[in-house]
């Protein structure tokens, strides 16, 4: 026979009730402890959870891990290049132009060029949208020079001046992403 277990919780006086917590002794990061602490011995005695090693918070690799990195993707794999390139050209002109916030392209850009985009949209946010009407995407070519690679000239109609945006998509992960961009 096995005894019923305790159902109230266990009683404590204020004074523990409204001590101050101890200072962590070992590095937590927000709310991901990077060392947590092993299961107290009674669970194990109480058949509960076995005991867990503590993981030491070490220096963090600069080195990606490849198979955590990003895959390439070969072109079979990919939608066609041209209808994505119309509308992330699209997105990404609006973006620069201060009317659509950068992070609507994070997913499709690498970390260099969102960050360049980004910086631009700032400057165009503090300058204020102009009256005038969007910068539009009129054309679109593409070029693909190897397997799981487009590279693609767009030609912008920015008010009376037409501009020349180049991209260079590469296929990561299952989908087109912008690693390069030229904006003239």
């Amino acid at each position: 026979m096995t005894p019923v277990p305790r159902r109230e919780p266990p009683v404590i006086s204020a004074d523990e009730a409204f001590a101050p917590a101890p200072a962590p002794t070992g590095y937590v990061q927000g709310a991901l402890a990077l060392a947590p602490a092993p299961f107290p011995s009674d669970a194990r005695a109480r058949g509960g959870l076995p005991a867990r090693r503590a993981v030491a918070a070490g220096p963090v690799d600069d080195e990606p891990d490849p198979l955590f990195d990003r895959q390439p993707t070969s072109r079979v794999d990919l939608p066609p290049p041209g209808p994505f390139a119309a509308r992330i050209g699209q997105a990404l002109v609006e973006v620069l132009w201060g009317a659509r916030p950068a992070v609507q392209v994070v997913r499709w850009t690498s970390q260099e060029v969102h960050a360049v985009v980004a910086r631009r949209s700032l400057v165009a946010a503090r300058r204020g949208l102009r009256a005038r009407r969007p910068p539009v995407v009129r054309r679109v070519r593409v070029c693909e020079p190897a397997d799981g690679v487009a590279e693609v000239g767009l030609v912008v109609v920015d008010g009376d001046r037409v501009r020349a945006v180049a991209l260079r998509l590469t296929g990561l992960d299952g989908r087109w992403v912008i690693t390069e961009l030229q904006v003239g």
